[in-house]
């Protein structure tokens, strides 16, 4: 190898161990903000678990405006393990809620829905242990779906509104779409697309990277509403996990299709369509 081949190899390696140098965002761009796994905690949980009159203390402002990682810390308990240090965020909420992904939902031994955030009626249910007491959570656990905060001036500007679902692309190592991804839209809001950590090593993505909305208004052309395949479920023996996740919305199943009881229950608590065919 010639020295002129090794320096080149060199000053390659020196440019990967550098630090990236930020590059802001175009107008079409939303910056990605990875979640881990968290707790949001009702103020009377926060004394139940850490003691009478405790709260919340600020560890790291988050990007989202007075939003912010605590000191505080949990150790959230399942039928098959238990996750140590699982982080509260502040300030105190109105109700308790457990952010987790699917992988943590496999190590803890539940089956949490796919949720928007603030939709726990019906969800998982789990322990959560403090340094001053434990709680018995009936429901509260849910894996929260892709979606994106912004002010009214940015939904103006990527043409899309509040309650709206988009696609984003996401660049990189490995592209990937996300689909179904909810469009948040406050006053307040910091432009974020907020995934999970199991979305995010699908992708290889690391915090700060962006995607770009592929169904929005793009170089001035009219924004399209997302239309999402529709949902099929193949089995025979329907459950409540198979249909948890479909909050509102159409679900086809094979006519001779066996729903359980949890199932039927579900189907009707989360205003669930079914749609039963034939196979052809």
């Amino acid at each position: 190898m010639n020295e002129h081949a090794i320096i080149k190899i060199v000053n390659d390696v020196i440019a990967e161990l550098l630090p990236k140098k930020e590059v802001a965002p175009t107008p079409n761009e939303i910056p990605i903000g990875i979640s881990a796994r968290h707790i949001h905690l009702q103020q009377e949980h926060v004394e139940q678990l850490f003691g009478k009159g405790a709260t919340l203390s600020v560890k790291k402002m988050l990007a989202q405006p007075g939003q912010f990682a605590a000191h505080e810390t949990l150790q959230v308990v399942g039928p098959k393990g238990s996750i140590q240090n699982v982080r509260v965020l502040g300030p105190a909420r109105t109700f308790t809620q457990i952010e987790i992904s699917h992988t943590d939902a496999i190590a803890l031994g539940i089956q949490p829905p796919l949720r928007e955030s603030g939709e726990i009626a019906g969800s998982a249910s789990c322990i959560l242990v403090g340094p001053r007491g434990s709680l018995i959570l009936q429901e509260g656990v849910i894996i929260a779906q892709a979606h994106i905060h912004m002010a009214p001036a940015d939904a103006q500007q990527l043409g899309v509104q509040n309650g709206q679902y988009v696609s984003v692309k996401v660049q990189g190592r490995r592209p990937i779409t996300f689909e179904q991804v909810k469009i948040r839209v406050a006053d307040h809001y910091h432009l974020e697309m907020h995934i999970d950590t199991d979305e995010a090593n699908a992708g290889f993505i690391q915090q700060g990277e962006t995607g770009t909305i592929i169904t929005g208004k793009m170089a001035g052309e009219p924004y399209n509403n997302f239309v999402s395949p529709p949902i099929e479920i193949n089995h025979k023996i329907i459950t409540a996990n198979d249909v948890s996740r479909y909050q509102g919305e159409t679900v086809i199943v094979p006519k001779e299709a066996r729903l359980t009881a949890l199932a039927k229950e579900a189907v009707e608590k989360l205003e669930i369509e079914l749609q039963f065919h034939e196979k052809g």
